[in-house]
């Protein structure tokens, strides 16, 4: 009988790696061993301290019901070992993507999982997931040619945004922070213009007067055409709505779970026409949908994926039997990290 090793968050800042039985493989399943798994450092540590919601409808399957004990996780990469009869020869020795918890092995029906390019390594394909959410970001924002566009917030998705808005027409790019590893992270080679760092801030005390690369773009406070706001702070949407331009727009793609903050909009806001545009990848924008279906947006985000090559932001790896020093690295310390990636 096969085993399976699997990590269940229990209680806000515990967690558990149980040891199961698989049931029998069905005619119609594979099983697939799991070479490696991403920790997603934003919507993970909601979950590790205790923070999500309980959604019972989020469009999202990963996210709806959550309750402890939890098997959460959703970056799985690893290789089909055996096939039920039912299952195409083709997937055998397979290696593939799975919208799983962190596991070491899972019965699956090929449907669910996503055939990974030859010209990918396990670990860029562990990024999918945040890929996927960023060219949705980017697809939700529209940018144009030549506007003024700011991230807040450089985490993973972060990033993954940034370096793909680098590739279109922009005439200025800025990057916001509060921890100098993740300022510093993207490095655009063969561009005319790189992203401008913002150094010093804190995203939760973000202060205007500070932003000292505007004298380069000859921008005041309300500069930016778009905003992403990606730092997973609240509070950091008042700062967006301060520096977006009249009738520009604002992107939101943190998911803050429990976490709450006052919004000022009884100041400029209210007179701005600023339109707030919330962003999350399990959907695709109306606008889109008609021409744009999940397979589509797969393919993109592969194809950047292999241009971006993002496992250059692993920081650490740890072994399952390590999970909770890798969570509470996270937790205590994110300063020191980018991305966390579990290897079994």
């Amino acid at each position: 009988m096969q085993t399976a090793r699997t990590l269940f968050f229990t209680a806000p800042a515990q967690i558990e790696i149980r040891e199961t039985t698989l049931p029998p493989l069905k005619e119609d399943e594979v099983l697939v061993e799991t070479i490696c798994s991403a920790i997603s450092a934003g919507t993970e540590m909601l979950v590790y301290r205790g923070q999500f919601p309980h959604l019972v409808d989020s469009h999202d399957a990963v996210s709806s019901e959550l309750n402890y004990p939890l098997a959460y996780g959703y970056a799985c990469v690893g290789r089909v070992k055996r096939l039920g009869k039912e299952v195409n020869r083709d997937w055998e020795d397979k290696l593939v993507f799975a919208f799983q918890p962190h596991t070491s092995a899972f019965n699956v029906q090929p449907s669910a999982l996503i055939p990974i390019p030859d010209s990918l390594s396990p670990e860029n394909a562990c990024f999918l997931p945040n890929m996927e959410t960023a060219v949705n970001l980017v697809q939700d924002g529209a940018p144009v040619l030549g506007e003024r566009v700011l991230v807040l917030g450089q985490g993973v998705v972060g990033l993954l945004t940034a370096a793909l808005l680098s590739e279109f027409p922009l005439e200025s790019l800025i990057t916001v922070d509060q921890f100098e590893l993740r300022r510093k992270a993207l490095q655009v080679e063969g561009q005319k213009r790189s992203p401008e760092y913002v150094e010093g801030l804190k995203i939760k005390s973000l202060l205007i007067q500070d932003l000292r690369p505007f004298d380069k773009i000859q921008g005041k406070p309300s500069t930016f055409d778009l905003v992403f706001e990606l730092s997973g702070s609240p509070s950091a949407l008042n700062d967006a709505i301060a520096l977006t331009s009249f009738s520009g727009r604002i992107v939101i793609g943190s998911w803050y779970g429990q976490k709450r903050a006052e919004i000022d909009l009884g100041g400029s806001f209210h007179r701005s026409r600023i339109k707030m545009i919330s962003s999350q990848v399990s959907t695709i924008s109306p606008e889109l949908s008609g021409r744009w279906d999940k397979a589509r947006r797969f393919k993109v985000a592969w194809e950047a994926l292999k241009r971006i090559q993002p496992e250059q932001w692993i920081t650490h790896r740890f072994s399952l039997d390590k999970a909770e020093q890798a969570y509470q690295l996270l937790d205590k310390n994110p300063q020191e990290t980018i991305q966390v990636v579990f290897g079994y």
